[in-house]
This record gives structure tokens, sequence and C-alpha cells, in this order.
């Protein structure tokens, strides 16, 4: 209950609020018998809730994906923020993993080329947004003389990927691989040899 401004008012010394000097003792006695003030937040909560309170918003949770302990208002920000073990996709091939292996993951991916269709050059995927802002469609001669001789080569019989092969079905074949190498590892870790000395 805030002051009138012509009233006079004083702090009630259980719940710091400012309140009419005419009910300060009325609001007292109600304020100390029925709420307490939260030791770890200070908010004002109604004493038959100060343990739900507690446990609903300070007790300690472990986060189910890096057991870190934190407090349990603060569990989502860091599932969804900050968790090392959260799943995020990688930025050039949209593979899902473990935020704490994105950076490696993203600097041997990103590593990778593709061709340009308008200028025949192959650009590393990390370089794609920038080349395609740039390139004006000029061919490189060093490009051309490449295409050049890949033509020839295949002119001479020289065996053709099939164009049934899109990106598509690539990066779901890299998916799929990465997915049975990591429940591989989950499922079946490696045991320790033992080496028996005669």
């Amino acid at each position: 209950m805030a002051a009138a401004p012509d009233q006079a008012s004083s702090i009630c010394s259980h719940c710091d609020r400012a309140i009419p000097s005419s009910n300060l003792d009325l609001h007292f006695a109600h304020c100390s018998r029925n709420l307490e003030k939260c030791k770890i937040c200070g908010d004002m909560v109604p004493k038959i809730h100060a343990e739900h309170h507690f446990l609903s918003t300070h007790a300690p949770v472990s986060c189910s994906l890096c057991s870190e302990t934190m407090e349990r208002e603060v569990l989502a920000v860091h599932k969804g923020e900050n968790c090392p073990q959260r799943i995020v996709t990688c930025e050039y091939c949209e593979f899902p993993l473990p935020a704490i292996d994105l950076f490696e993951h993203q600097e041997v991916c990103g590593n990778r080329t593709e061709l340009c269709e308008l200028c025949s050059r192959y650009i590393r995927l990390r370089e794609r947004d920038v080349h395609e802002s740039r390139c004006n469609g000029i061919t490189d001669n060093v490009a051309e003389t490449s295409r050049n001789a890949r033509e020839a080569e295949q002119d001479r019989g020289a065996p053709r990927c099939p164009n049934e092969f899109s990106k598509k079905r690539l990066l779901f074949t890299i998916a799929i691989t990465g997915i049975a190498v990591l429940l591989g590892s989950l499922f079946y870790p490696k045991k320790a040899e033992h080496v028996q000395v005669h």
C-alpha cells in the first residue's frame, strides 16, 4: 500500500515499505505475522509459501546435460544459452552437435570448398557469403584452365560423379555417419587393453 502524497509515511521495519503513518501499527501486525523476507533474493513471501518459494526459485539443481549445479531460476537460461552440452547446428552443414564441439567442427567444415556457379572458382564455405556479395561472374584464368582440363579428362572416359548425389544427400550421409559414430562412442566405449608381460 503506497502512501498518498499529502499523508505522512513511515517505513515498516519488517518489509521496508513506506506505509501511511496512521496505518503503520495495523500494517506491521499483519506484515510480521504473515510475511517473511527471503534471505536470498529479499522478496517478501507469505510464510506458508516460504519453503515452496525456496524450492521453486533458489534450490540448487543440476543441469541434465552437463551436471553443473545452479539455482533453478537460471537453469532455463543456462540450458538455452550457456550449457556446453546444448545442441547447436553448424552454420556450414547444419549438422547438430554439442556446443563445446562447435568451434573445432566449424574450423574443419568451413574450410571445405564449393564451386561458384558464376565464376567457376572453388570457394571456402567460410568465405562464401563475402564471395557471393563481390562475385561479378568473371571467370578466373586458372579456374578456366582447370575446368578445361577436367572436361578434357571426362571426354577421355574418366569416370564422372553421378548427378543424383545432390548436396542434400551428401549432407544427410555425413549426418547419419556422425550420429552413428557418436552413438557408437556412447554405447561401446573403448576398453583399455591389458598387455601381458611374460
